[in-house]
């Protein structure tokens, strides 16, 4: 089974795992039982979002370690979560690979095929201190990096109207090794919202997830 990596996450109770789609839509169908609630989903999507969509409850399932999987559906704004648990997801999809982190704390993720594009949107969604800081540094792992961490921010917020530009930061890194240590802020609404931020490269991806520290009111 192409089940690339898994991870067990102690610094904040969780598990992550990433998995290259190889096979068809048959090798997930043979292997889930679906809950009613997830059939009224998986009726209008189509071809390879629904390929994604088996595969990332697939994956979900054995990360568990569970003989019996739990329903998993999405709440009014899009965002998915397990029945009846404590634990908190996010899923993210991109070319062959789709990751998934599940934990305690209220958890987003992010992968990106790394491609030179990117580069048109840094203008757009970029605060000036952090189009600084990729100036002085540049590489396209670094972009990718500060789109992934916001992304895994605004999954982390899950109410979709927010303003990557003026409503998400992160804090200034670096790439060691592959790898990136930082944090950020969710500010919305009067609260401050404290993440952490992990990322790491994974050859033509970069993967970035990222978990809710604090939240405190502004005013």
């Amino acid at each position: 089974m192409p089940l690339l990596d898994f991870y067990t996450l102690p610094e904040f109770d969780a598990k992550l795992g990433v998995w290259e789609i190889n096979e068809n839509i048959s090798f997930f169908r043979d292997r889930i039982d679906l809950f009613p609630e997830e059939y009224e989903e998986v009726e209008i999507l189509k071809a390879r979002k629904l390929l994604e969509w088996y595969c990332s409850r697939y994956l979900l399932h054995i990360m568990s370690n569970r003989d019996i999987r739990g329903a998993c559906l999405k709440d009014e704004f899009g965002k998915p979560y397990l029945k009846n648990s404590e634990y908190h997801i996010s899923m993210s999809h991109s070319h062959e690979l789709t990751a998934v982190i599940a934990s305690r704390s209220i958890v987003g993720i992010d992968i990106q095929y790394k491609v030179e594009k990117i580069s048109r949107i840094a203008g757009r969604v970029l605060s000036e201190f952090e189009l600084d800081d990729l100036h002085r540094n540049y590489s396209l792992d670094a972009l990718h990096v500060y789109w992934g961490a916001k992304e895994a921010m605004y999954k982390i917020y899950g109410r979709k109207e927010i303003d990557f530009k003026k409503e998400l930061f992160v804090d200034a890194f670096t790439i060691q090794d592959g790898h990136v240590f930082s944090s950020g802020d969710i500010m919305k609404a009067g609260i401050k919202t404290e993440c952490w931020i992990r990322a790491q490269i994974l050859q033509d991806y970069v993967m970035v997830y990222a978990w809710e520290k604090t939240k405190k009111n502004l005013y």
